[in-house]
């Protein structure tokens, strides 16, 4: 006797596939937008170098606010429907590491601090980023109150990068890109450093430190 098609291993493997679709809500979708909006400013960024076009550095510098417009709205829509899925908080990490994590990282490479040094000091917030998130994601329960909600957050939110956003914004627009990069270059024997990474080091250090609590509005 030949099993019904819906009792099928591939019937049933379909019915997986399209299980995680029908479990997404509004929030859901507003969140892919961050993760959108973030992974274009990283294409922007790479477009830039590829054609020597700065008009590319300002794709990716509107597309940044768009990120965190939809951060902060994803959120607001959960609460409002009354309604989050399964996937909501990775998606939100995820999404946030593209947008807040990769595209300042690539921003920065673009405008000119790619010595040795400055490239360390990128992966070294990169890695922070990813950190404070998934210490977020562990921690949450117990940092929040009784309604759920989170009181306070352990380290600077990952989205203050765009303050870091912001800083190269200021300086393409005054044209001091590349060679004319704010603070000049050190050089150190074989290593360079521009000094605007370390910007990026103390940022990545806000964020993984235990001691900055910041109170979540």
């Amino acid at each position: 006797m030949t099993p019904e098609p819906s009792s099928s291993p591939a019937a049933r493997r379909q019915r997986r596939h399209f299980s995680m679709i029908r479990t997404f809500v509004l929030a859901d979708f507003v969140t892919l937008g961050n993760g959108f909006a973030g992974a274009g400013a990283i294409l922007a960024a790479m477009q830039s170098l590829a054609t020597n076009n700065p008009r590319w550095l300002w794709v990716a510098f509107c597309l940044m606010p768009v990120a965190l417009a939809m951060d902060v709205a994803d959120g607001r829509i959960a609460r409002w429907r009354f309604r989050k899925s399964p996937l909501g908080a990775d998606l939100d990490s995820l999404a946030d590491v593209i947008s807040f994590g990769m595209a300042p990282a690539a921003l920065a490479f673009a405008v000119g601090l790619r010595g040795n040094l400055d490239v360390a000091a990128l992966l070294y917030f990169v890695a922070c980023g990813i950190s404070r998130l998934a210490r977020f994601n562990v921690t949450s329960a117990e940092l929040s109150d009784g309604t759920g909600k989170v009181k306070y957050f352990e380290g600077t939110p990952i989205p203050t990068s765009l303050l870091l956003v912001m800083v190269l914004a200021a300086a393409t627009w005054q044209g001091r890109i590349g060679d004319a990069l704010w603070g000049g270059v050190w050089n150190l024997g074989p290593l360079t450093l521009h000094p605007l990474a370390l910007l990026y080091v103390a940022s990545g250090s806000a964020m993984i430190s235990k001691t900055l609590r910041i109170p979540k509005f």
